[in-house]
């Protein structure tokens, strides 16, 4: 039972966020929003580890690593994501994010010297094309200039810095860096590095005081940053990444079923096609995660 609550409550929390995210924009540049959230729930998280006495004392480079993890995986990521969701239906974003277990795999190659089986690869081709699949129409019909192209771009961007901000977890944790005060102080950098950008950019930095812009944030920081991570890493070390994997496939779908409730995003033909590829390829690579060192 405590092993179901630990898989269903990050699933829940982070398909929900997809939608959430859309009471982030307007007012206040996504840029900027995206600062509040992990300056808010880094400042928390280092809170929770000063008053839980976890160590906090850690050598300038390390603290890089927390920054570079940060500024992939809690920065630049989100930035990307927010602006993808000024366009397109937050299910639909969440669709794109799926891919991010083929990013994964890849990427382990690259920089962690992983070994990929043939499975991994025919998953990926399954997902590449249920993906494209579910953007037919998009796909159909794309011009460079049109702002729905251009969105699933930043999507598809997202996704590579995520992964980019896993494959930097993956060495702090090879370097016995704990998990929790990792992500402490990268959800604090990663909000500082957002705020830095923003004024180089010319942002406003301002703040929307409605009630829809302050409980959306407050939720996107406490539960979608904080309670999810922890509950997920928790699961990991419970049952192994490969089983709580399971997680990153089931929220997309709670994410379009959210989606065709709150944004009357409407399931197509096409769009089941398109979703049962994606979720076979994602269940043949998580299946083979037993991609060996060189």
């Amino acid at each position: 039972m405590r092993n179901i609550i630990l898989f269903v409550t990050p699933a829940l929390i982070w398909s929900s966020t997809w939608y959430v995210i859309k009471f982030q924009l307007g007012e206040v540049d996504p840029l900027v929003s995206v600062g509040y959230r992990f300056a808010i729930a880094g400042i928390l998280l280092l809170l929770y580890c000063k008053i839980s006495k976890r160590n906090l004392k850690y050598q300038i480079k390390e603290h890089l690593f927390f920054a570079l993890q940060g500024m992939l995986l809690f920065g630049i990521n989100y930035w990307l994501v927010y602006l993808a969701e000024l366009t397109l239906a937050s299910g639909l974003v969440a669709i794109i994010f799926s891919l991010i277990i083929f990013f994964n795999i890849f990427f382990s190659m690259i920089f962690l010297k992983m070994r990929i089986r043939a499975k991994v690869l025919i998953g990926g081709l399954l997902g590449i094309i249920g993906t494209a699949i579910v953007f037919q129409p998009e796909l159909k019909s794309f011009l460079f200039s049109d702002q729905t192209f251009i969105a699933i771009l930043f999507g598809l961007l997202a996704v590579i810095f995520a992964s980019l901000g896993n494959i930097i977890s993956a060495y702090n944790q090879k370097n016995k860096l704990p998990v929790i005060q990792t992500n402490a102080f990268g959800m604090l950098y990663g909000g500082i590095i957002i705020f830095v950008l923003a004024i180089i950019l010319s942002k406003e930095i301002n703040f929307d005081y409605s009630v829809s812009y302050s409980l959306s944030l407050f939720y996107l920081a406490v539960f979608g940053s904080i309670i999810s991570f922890n509950t997920y890493l928790k699961l990991v070390g419970n049952i192994g990444p490969d089983k709580a994997a399971y997680v990153v496939l089931i929220t997309p779908l709670i994410a379009l079923i959210i989606s065709s409730f709150f944004e009357q995003f409407n399931f197509k033909g096409m769009t089941i096609l398109g979703v049962l590829f994606l979720l076979s390829g994602n269940i043949l690579a998580l299946k083979s995660k037993k991609y060996s060192s060189r």
